[in-house]
Order: C-alpha cells, then structure tokens, then sequence
C-alpha cells in the first residue's frame, strides 16, 4: 500500500491504479459527464452568440499567433479541478477483509470390526482395508471436529482418543490389522461400551458413533442392546454400518491357488435395533461405492454449524486527489488573474 506521504506520485493517476480501487461512492461520476456536457454546450453558444465588432485589416495584416491558444488553459485547469473533486466524492478506497470460521465441532467415535470375517474379499482388497480407506476420506472431509478410533473382534479396545490431529488418526488407521486383538469372535456390546467410555465425558453439543461390523455378536460380556442404552443415555447418537453381501463369498485361496468361496450370513437385528435405540440410522451396504455413500450420507448429516467472523481493513485515498484538486485549483486561480485569460479572451 502507498504511503500518503507520496500523494503527489502520477501513480495515482494511471488505469491500472482507477482500477484497483473499490469505489464506495461511484455515481458521483455521472455528475463528471453532466459537467463536461454543459462545458460543451458553453462552448458552442459562446462561439454562435458571442458579440463580433468589425474591424477592416488589410490580409498582410492578419497573423495566427500561437501565444492566442494559451486562452484554453484556463478551462482546462478548471475541468481537472471538477474531475479530481468528483473523483474524491465517489471515495476511492482499499479494502482488505479476513474471514475467519470456527465451529464448535462433533465429536465422533469410528467403530470397526476386525475380526476374521473382515478378511473376506467382497470388497476389493478385502473388507477391512476398503472400511480404512472410506474411514480415511471421511476423516479429511470434516472440519474443526474431534474423532476418535475403536476397533474389536473377541475384544474391544480404544485405537486412539478423540483427537483433532487428522494426520496422527490416519496413521492409526493406517496401522490398523488383524493381529491387532488375539480374541476371535464378535464382541459388538464391548465395543460400543469402549466407545461410548470415549464419549461420555465430551461437553460437545453433538456425539456420533458410527458403527461398522460384518457379523452378529459372539463375545464379550456386554449385550450389544444394554450398551446401545447406556450410550443412549449419554445422548450418544448410533449409526451402524452391516457390510458384506449374503450367500457365497470369496475368502481367499485353495491349495491349487482358486478361489475359495464360503457361505456368508448376517443378521440384522441387532445392528438395526442399535440405531433404533441411539436415534441413528442403519445401513447395509454390499460394496466399495455403497460403502462410500453411507459415509458421505453421515458427513453431510453431522455437519457443526460453522459460524463466520469477517474482518474489513478499509483505507481511504480521497485525500490524496482533494490535494490535487487544491493544487489545479488555485492554478486555475492564477491563469484567471493573468493575461492569459484578461488578453487573450476577446
């Protein structure tokens, strides 16, 4: 930004420095136009009524002098005197605004299933790895809230707290893998009690745990219902997530290196009822792109109200074309009392 002290800079008159500036008052310049027409129509009736004497010259006699146009100075001055004031009037001014968005947050508890059915391939590469990569967009499309990760099989345990670090998340669910838990089984009861311990001291508006299991709940010592209440009670919102499609499924290979297929079942109830109790909703999902639907339907369900704060930083430069006005002014003042106008007018 110019400093005022180099006001008198011809910077200040050039197109590109017009343009670059926000006009607060910019219909002052119709009144430039409105000027220049009257000065127009000036010109023209001084020049058809304006009085002649007769003065008989012989033709040697008449000579052009060039001191003679030195006359339209005067109106000249005056005219730039009107368009530096106009100029002033429509406030020439620079504004520099800062947004700044916060948002007091969710706080938002991932639950997945790693037991061994999660090997099944589904899903491509398998059902656990393409869960990772959906939990992994879900986290870089949220903003200013905290998430947390829990993942179960025969147990349940609490992969990483509620953090608002994306990167330290993502790289524990990058980590995540079978061996994580020796426990075989189900325990779906355990890991919404795991989850919901995460959650229950959260002073946070809005609590989500997002629930994602391929199988029923076969371990554990928490029934899946009575932790869906205790969560409830918390005023834990559940959504719960069935992935996997029923009847024959890929689960690795034979000794010849084929396909092996086995019989793939889950009953829904449990999960259905969790959502029920935890006013959420339930999903099933039997691929990669429905399973990436379901995480952008939850997204755009909780999303925190974002509350906006703008900043304006405006500096005004009418100033600097008054002091212009104010020169071509009193320049006009002095031609008007000099023999360019008093000689030179008749």
């Amino acid at each position: 930004m110019e400093s005022t002290n180099s006001w008198f800079s011809v910077n200040w008159f050039t197109w590109s420095k017009l343009q670059s500036f926000d006009w607060e008052q910019p219909l002052w310049f119709y009144l430039l136009l409105g000027i220049l027409l009257l000065l127009l129509i000036r010109a023209v009736v001084m020049a058809q009524f304006r009085q002649r004497l007769p003065i008989a010259l012989t033709k040697k006699d008449i000579k052009s002098d060039p001191v003679s146009y030195f006359r339209i100075i005067p109106p000249i001055l005056f005219f730039i005197t009107i368009s530096l004031l106009v100029t002033a009037l429509a406030r020439p001014q620079s504004t520099n605004e800062q947004v700044e968005q916060w948002s007091e947050g969710i706080d938002i508890m991932m639950t997945i299933d790693i037991s061994e059915s999660m090997q099944i391939e589904d899903f491509r590469p398998n059902r656990l790895e393409a869960a990772k990569e959906v939990a992994r967009n879900f986290v870089a499309g949220r903003f200013q809230d905290r998430i947390g990760l829990v993942v179960f099989s025969g147990d349940a345990f609490s992969r990483s707290p509620l953090t608002s670090d994306y990167d330290l998340l993502n790289s524990y669910i990058d980590d995540i893998s079978f061996d994580l838990i020796e426990n075989r089984g189900t325990a779906i009861g355990s890991a919404l009690a795991v989850a919901t311990n995460r959650l229950r001291e959260s002073d946070s508006k809005s609590k989500v745990l997002i629930l994602l299991s391929d199988g029923d709940n076969t371990a554990g010592n928490i029934d899946p219902i009575t932790a869906a209440k205790l969560a409830q009670a918390y005023d834990i919102k559940i959504y719960t997530i069935a992935i996997g499609k029923e009847g024959k499924v890929p689960f690795g290979t034979d000794f010849f290196g084929r396909p092996r297929y086995v019989e793939n079942t889950l009953d829904e109830t449990n999960l259905r009822e969790i959502a029920k109790i935890g006013r959420g909703n339930f999903y099933r999902v039997s691929d990669k792109e429905a399973l990436e639907q379901v995480f952008s339907e939850i997204d755009s369900l909780e999303k925190a109200e974002i509350k906006e704060t703008r900043y304006k930083d405006t500096t005004d430069y009418y100033t600097i074309y008054l002091r212009w006005a104010m020169i071509f002014f009193l320049l006009w003042l002095l031609t008007k009392s000099t023999f360019i106008t008093n000689a030179l007018s008749d």
